[in-house]
């Protein structure tokens, strides 16, 4: 066990409230009935040796190290697999014991390098620790004999390194692999003698179904796997706990350093979203942060053509906050505005927000949450009061039957997926709603019950028929609704979704499902004693996607599924603070807190703790923005970690709009697209140098604690704070947590939340005040927060976007596991070994038609633009539909996506665009267009970071 993080306690923890007491080594022990004999020991203070066991993974008993002697009984049983039992004497050390545990070890280490000193793990070995508690002094069996001491290392791994030399066939990398991740990738080949790990069918790792989690690393006792990074740097002297900065689950993780260098990053195992878990992102993809590619000079220009001019800080400063006044004085005070990032901390979103609302004196404040699930914040706070999930993670536990729908969590949000897996083995049921077939449908040991394949944009059918089985079949929770529900909107919505044309025979036309899938998934969930939704983007980035979600409310309320453990909908969202960036106040109708702007009493409450007059008129949504830039009205845009040219719909027309903008300051780690169109650019910091802290999906605010000094001397907040100062509005904070303390004084949700409760409780999910001190893990327990639940009618309304002659298919983006998001951070890191460029998925059918082949190029035309990529063939996709992700910018993903919205909210409808695919032979004129563009920018910043000759 990783000496830095903390006690291992052999086994997990019994959750059983029943009592017992025992007897080890003379002392009264009491603990809950189940827990191991070893687990019992170790929490009395009484440490047995071991080797196999650890308190992540079922007890194994395969070592033999632990053995322990117990009154009454024959043989030395392992104290691993012994449950404890009431009035039990054990006995933990006798002659007898050492002389058993000297041999075993003495085994292990005849077959074993003997290099101890030049070891990667010297220091932090634990068959090295372990020898030394049993006290082996000498091995009396040589090497002469048959050994594996000449087996080959498998380097195939970017981050870590397999050395069958030294495995101890312990088997916790197999069963970490099956029990904590679920892939099963790795198996025992070989039996006695020749047994030994292996990546699937003796494979090396890169050629096997490993997903790179390192769950299997962590596990490892032994030099067998260990990460590259530990072996180029050394052990680590001290840890420091912070928070992922890539998905919405929030893992928690032990930074290990040696001074300011982080070694490796750790699962934290008290981690309350992740229980020690990671993925190849959290785990091993931090490199980015370092990365050859960081700007760490403030630059500025006058015209995008322009080389750059690397200046002081206070000159880029003065200079941007100059640019604003001056357009604010010739357009007047609407015409800046900002957009902020869901990777940023709560902290710094919250002083962006404050900066637009409070310097530039409007609301023209927006973060891209925006454009991934702001039809959560409206869909929910219509239906059940609160924009938010309203379960913990931990809940799907005691789920009974799941709906996945529109998301995939084995890619986007993959620590969850190995939880949800776990309870799928257990037995629950799966229902997936998605047009493509993903991992959670069919993966090893788990398999979707139903999988209701139905056709992009049509996700409110789908709902509508479900609710239709559901009252027309008196599936429905009539106590739960007459004590919880708005009975009048109850009674309109039955009398909706009851009539024939919402059946699941009258849907079937429209999404493509037979009507006895659906049929079957409304029975199956509705019968559940514990029906959970979890949901992501394919719900929300529609033309519907507020529809859906409400719709899913829906269902939830009909069923009585919200306000226990095990239910409730589940929003997976997809960055790591698009919770917090929400919660924040960073759209422009809404002051922090989910209060909207037009009310005096708030709005007299912040202008009281600001010191400023409010504007109580909404500000610019995004597509408002660029609109605005186009009609010549909005000139300045502060545009903080958000890369707004690639993430954004109909790429062309982001760009148009910011040509047409006259200052345009960009707070970013790299030169990224949009930095390539701005006149100032302020270095970011990553969140390895910065406090703060990240709120996620399950509303759990977690520390970011700094780790390393801030590359270019500032952290993001400490730039934002000095543009506001620049401005002539005043901010002086000395560090993060007074800025949390302003947050939690005028935001109630937050009253109780501080760095010092958060230091002592590790984490805390809002809201957290003074009738909930320590958080509140599940929501809506008794009453809904808006009082009565809200059904909403859900009328199906077909999406503008049609698939015609000129443009017969449908396309849909999504994720993969090894990249993230625009790409910025993980392309920058080894994970581009996994993944190496965004491809189009098209169905054999669909290619056969087009005579394309595997690996071809293929230009995607839609009404917006055009690009080129290379196709994969696949039946996860159905006829019909393409498939592609937006990872990196010379796919130009984007380009084709179109202007298309949510009607609430205006979330772009990503998933449903209306293309055609053909064979091509270059790339498209956009491609072109883009590569020169780029060779620009890269020239003009060489320009400005090359050394001056005197």
């Amino acid at each position: 066990m990783n000496q830095l993080n903390g006690i291992d306690f052999g086994t997990p923890k019994s959750e059983s409230s029943e009592l017992i007491t025992l007897e080890i080594d003379g002392i009264n022990v009491t603990v809950p009935k189940g827990t191991s004999v070893m687990r019992a020991s170790v929490e009395s203070g009484i440490n047995v040796p071991k080797l196999c066991a650890t308190d992540s993974l079922e007890s194994f008993g395969s070592c033999r190290l632990c053995v322990v002697e117990i009154e009454g009984r024959r043989g030395f049983p392992a104290s691993c697999t012994t449950p404890a039992e009431n009035g039990m004497k054990v006995k933990t050390q006798s002659p007898k014991l050492a002389s058993l545990r000297k041999g075993v070890m003495e085994l292990y280490i005849s077959d074993h390098p003997l290099d101890c000193l030049t070891c990667p793990t010297n220091g932090n070995c634990e068959l090295q620790d372990m020898a030394g508690v049993v006290g082996l002094r000498e091995v009396r069996y040589g090497y002469e004999g048959k050994n594996h001491l000449d087996l080959k290392k498998d380097e195939s791994n970017p981050y870590f390194t397999y050395d069958a030399s030294k495995c101890i066939v312990c088997n916790r990398c197999v069963r970490a692999c099956e029990e904590t991740q679920g892939t099963f990738a790795l198996t025992i080949s070989g039996r006695g003698f020749d047994s030994r790990v292996s990546p699937g069918q003796n494979e090396a790792f890169m050629d096997s179904e490993c997903v790179s989690c390192g769950s299997c690393v962590q596990a490892c006792p032994t030099a067998t796997l260990t990460e590259k990074s530990v072996i180029a740097l050394g052990q680590a002297e001290h840890s420091v706990t912070t928070t992922c900065a890539y998905c919405g689950v929030g893992c928690s993780f032990n930074a290990e350093m040696k001074g300011s260098e982080v070694v490796r990053m750790v699962p934290n195992k008290n981690g309350g979203a992740n229980h020690g878990h990671s993925c190849v992102k959290g785990r091993f993809a931090w490199g980015y942060a370092t990365h050859k590619d960081r700007m760490n000079k403030p630059m500025i220009r006058a015209k995008i053509t322009d080389p750059w001019k690397e200046v002081s800080w206070e000159e880029a400063l003065t200079y941007a906050a100059k640019e604003f006044r001056r357009i604010q004085g010739v357009y007047g005070k609407d015409s800046v505005g900002g957009i902020t990032s869901s990777r940023c901390t709560n902290e710094e979103v919250y002083l962006v927000q404050k900066l637009i609302r409070a310097a530039f004196g409007n609301n023209n404040t927006d973060t891209c949450a925006r454009v991934c699930h702001s039809p959560t914040g409206y869909g929910l706070k219509q239906t059940i009061g609160e924009s938010a999930g309203t379960q913990t993670f931990d809940s799907v536990m005691k789920s009974d039957v799941i709906i996945v729908m529109g998301a995939n969590p084995a890619t986007g949000h993959p620590v969850f997926a190995s939880q949800m897996k776990r309870r799928l083995r257990q037995g629950a049921k799966l229902i997936v709603i998605d047009p493509r077939t993903t991992e959670m449908v069919k993966s090893p040991h788990i398999k979707a019950e139903y999988h209701l394949k139905l056709k992009p944009g049509t996700n409110v059918a789908v709902v509508s028929a479900l609710a239709h089985v559901i009252v027309t079949e008196g599936l429905l929770k009539e106590k739960y609704i007459t004590e919880r529900c708005d009975l009048k909107s109850y009674a309109e919505w039955k009398e909706f979704v009851s009539r024939q044309e919402n059946s699941p025979e009258a849907m079937a036309e429209i999404t493509g499902v037979p009507a006895e899938i659906m049929r079957g998934a409304a029975r199956l969930y509705a019968k559940a004693n514990n029906g959970a939704i979890y949901y992501g983007l394919g719900v929300t980035e529609h033309a519907q996607g507020s529809t859906t979600v409400m719709g899913i409310a829906n269902l939830a309320m009909v069923t009585g599924n919200v306000g226990r453990e095990g239910v409730g909908i589940n929003p997976l969202r997809g960055q790591n603070n698009v919770q917090g960036s929400c919660d924040m106040g960073s759209f422009p109708h809404e002051l922090p807190g989910y209060r909207h702007v037009s009310d005096a009493t708030t709005r007299m409450l912040f202008e009281d703790a600001w010191g400023v007059k409010l504007d109580p008129e909404p500000g610019l949504r995004i597509p408002n923005m660029f609109e605005a830039a186009l009609d010549g009205t909005f000139k300045g845009l502060y545009c903080v970690g958000e890369d707004i040219i690639q993430s954004d719909p109909n790429t062309q027309h982001v760009v148009s709009a910011l040509e047409s903008m006259e200052c345009i300051v960009v707070q970013d780690l790299f030169l990224n697209e949009t930095a390539k169109y701005a006149h100032v650019f302020l270095p970011g910091s990553s969140f390895l140098e910065k406090d703060g802290t990240f709120t996620n999906a399950e509303r759990r605010i977690s520390r970011v604690r700094k780790v390393m000094p801030a590359q270019a001397g500032k952290s993001d907040w400490e730039t934002t704070q000095a543009l506001s100062n620049a401005l002539g509005y005043p901010m002086n904070y000395s560090h993060p947590s007074e800025i949390m303390d302003e947050i939690a004084k005028l935001t109630p949700t937050f009253h109780g939340v501080s760095y010092p409760r958060l230091d002592e409780l590790e984490s805390i999910q809002w809201p957290c005040n003074a009738e909930s001190p320590e958080g509140t893990p599940t929501m809506h327990i008794d009453e809904f927060v808006r009082g009565k639940g809200r059904f909403i009618i859900t009328q199906y309304v077909a999406t503008d976007e049609k698939v015609t002659r000129k443009f017969p298919l449908i396309l849909t983006t999504g994720r993969i596991l090894s990249q993230y998001n625009v790409g910025a951070q993980t392309r920058r890191t080894e994970n581009n070994q996994f993944y190496s460029e965004d491809r189009l998925e098209i169905h054999p059918h669909d290619a056969e038609e087009r005579n394309i082949k595997e690996n071809d190029w293929v230009g995607i035309e839609s009404r917006a633009g055009q690009t080129v990529l290379r196709a994969t063939i696949t039946e996860n996709v159905q006829p019909g539909v393409v498939y592609t992700t937006f990872h990196f910018p010379e796919s130009g993903a984007n380009v084709i996506t179109t202007d298309n919205s949510d009607w609430a909210t205006n979330c772009p409808e990503y998933k449903v665009t209306a293309v055609q695919v053909m064979p091509v032979t270059q790339p498209s004129e956009w491609q072109r267009e883009f590569k020169q563009f780029d060779e620009l920018q890269q020239a003009l910043l060489h320009a400005a970071q090359a050394p001056i000759h005197s």
